[in-house]
């Protein structure tokens, strides 16, 4: 598994950004309390759009969203498949994710 960085539960956008594009995978829960799943390259950007109904089509009808998790990746595509395995968890281990990154902090 890649090196990354966690950042869980209510884990501030204070992004610092170091030689090198960053990418990340996020987990945001929902207004409904249901979890989604991404990736991006700009996470305050991307907040804004979710929040604004220009995210996913899931996000769109269950706003406000909250980003509640998210890891640091050197590249796209290490994002995209920590995206693709977090999508295949179950709703208890991401909740699981969620709350071990938030004690490691």
């Amino acid at each position: 598994m890649p090196d990354r960085l966690q950042h869980s539960a209510g884990a501030s956008l204070e992004l610092t950004r170091r030689s090198g594009a960053l990418c990340y995978a996020y987990i945001l829960r929902c207004d409904d309390d249901t979890f989604y799943a991404g990736w991006t390259n700009d996470l305050r950007k991307r907040m804004k759009a979710h929040n604004e109904g220009r995210g996913g089509r899931y996000t769109r009808a269950r706003r406000p969203v909250e980003l509640v998790h998210y890891e640091e990746f050197a590249s796209k595509s290490e994002a995209m498949s920590r995206e693709q395995a977090i999508k295949k968890m179950t709703r208890a281990a991401k909740r699981r994710l969620i709350e071990s990154a938030s004690l490691s902090l």
